[in-house]
């Protein structure tokens, strides 16, 4: 299945997908984790760096993406430094496709890395992220509330209206142990339960430790390339078939509904464009800092009602193994691997399970072959943003 993703007629493919390695890595610095993702997405596309004549980057120098396109060897014609927390990736992606479908760009590399768990342990920055206390965040810092507790607010508010139960929450986490536990590459495959997530420190009411996502270190880069390109790779492509984005809110004060994340737009504008709905899908990979956003996309994108996110979520319906949508299968960043903005490692999953290449953790059509149709959705800031990408072999 292939589309056109823009009005410029060429197809859009991911020809190239990896991550460098990931975990626990004191001794790695963000720019050589940059680039070993990088030279494994082009060994794996076939290609060489000569071809690659865009390039998106955020998150890293004071020049992103000039610092570490420099530090690659590229010197692009095309770059993008979106910069909208983890949903960049997602929204990069549907830039480069662009791009290309309009003869800007052949062939463009997306690429992250990042040392987050590293740089705690070596007292090089805090646990605590801060974006600052300029514009409209002066008039919420002063309370006092996280990141964490930001997103805390809006899972106590859907389950106030919904009726959602901590206990459906902790599912998730459960579920993704579970895909992670096929994942050697996981940091986390040791058996949950529901009772064990309940059971965790508090971190922001109503979440406990691990409804929270884990701190690795880790990078991930994708390659996409115009169907000329496609055709002599080393790998089957994996086509871009439609993109969605939108933002939503900076201060809380201004989102006006806690329950609806910015999926609900960019999942609507991509499956439309891709001309399929939510339920041909054979998988999702979705953000997952928290619980509750697992179980809000999965609402938002339209796999299941407004309000009916809890019910959905349970009896192992996100699971690889039996489930009926299985979910981050790699174990997402509540099990695998969250370096900070996660979204490109989304891209590079779903990449994965299309081709077939995803072993023991393998999903399966409904037809029992390898799966045909996935969508990738990051999301940004405190629901601040969102990037979704449907894509098919």
């Amino acid at each position: 299945m292939a589309a056109v993703v823009a009005s410029g007629g060429r197809r859009v493919a991911v020809v190239g997908a990896a991550l460098s390695d990931c975990g626990r890595l004191d001794e790695a610095t963000p720019y050589a984790l940059h680039a070993q993702a990088a030279r494994r997405a082009l060994a794996d596309a076939g290609l060489d760096r000569r071809h690659v004549n865009g390039f998106g980057s955020a998150g890293l120098g004071t020049l992103a993406p000039v610092e570490v396109a420099e530090y690659l060897g590229l010197r692009p014609t095309w770059v993008d430094s979106t910069g909208v927390g983890g949903s960049t990736w997602e929204v990069m992606a549907a830039h480069a496709a662009d791009a290309i479908a309009a003869g800007h760009a052949e062939a463009v590399l997306l690429v992250y890395g990042s040392t987050a768990r590293a740089d705690i342990r070596a007292g090089r920055r805090t646990g605590d992220l801060s974006f600052g206390a300029r514009g409209p965040l002066q008039f919420e810092v002063p309370y006092g509330h996280t990141l964490i507790a930001k997103y805390a607010m809006a899972a106590r508010r859907h389950m106030i209206e919904h009726g959602t139960t901590v206990e459906q929450l902790a599912r998730v986490a459960v579920d993704a142990r579970a895909n992670a536990a096929l994942n050697p590459e996981a940091m986390f495959r040791t058996p949950l339960t529901v009772d064990e997530v309940l059971a965790g420190p508090m971190i922001a009411d109503p979440f406990t430790k691990l409804h929270c996502c884990l701190r690795s270190d880790g990078g991930a880069a994708v390659l996409l390339a115009a169907e000329e390109y496609a055709r002599d790779c080393r790998t089957a492509p994996v086509w871009v078939l439609g993109t969605g984005e939108h933002v939503s809110h900076a201060a809380m004060s201004q989102w006006p509904d806690f329950t609806v994340s910015p999926a609900a737009v960019s999942g609507r504008l991509a499956f439309e464009r891709a001309g399929v709905g939510p339920g041909e899908m054979d998988f999702a990979e979705l953000y997952d800092a928290f619980t509750y956003m697992t179980l809000v996309t999965l609402e938002d994108l339209g796999f299941c009602a407004k309000g009916e996110g809890g019910a959905f979520v349970e009896g192992g319906r996100l699971r690889v193994a039996g489930g009926e949508l299985p979910v981050n299968t790699d174990g997402g960043g509540l099990s695998c691997q969250h370096p900070g903005m996660r979204g490109l490692f989304l891209l590079v999953e779903a990449v994965r399970q299309l081709r077939g290449e995803a072993g023991a953790r393998q999903v399966r059509g409904r037809d029992g072959e390898t799966a045909r149709l996935g969508v990738a959705s990051g999301t940004g800031g405190w629901f601040c943003s969102s990037g979704t990408v449907v894509l098919g072999r």
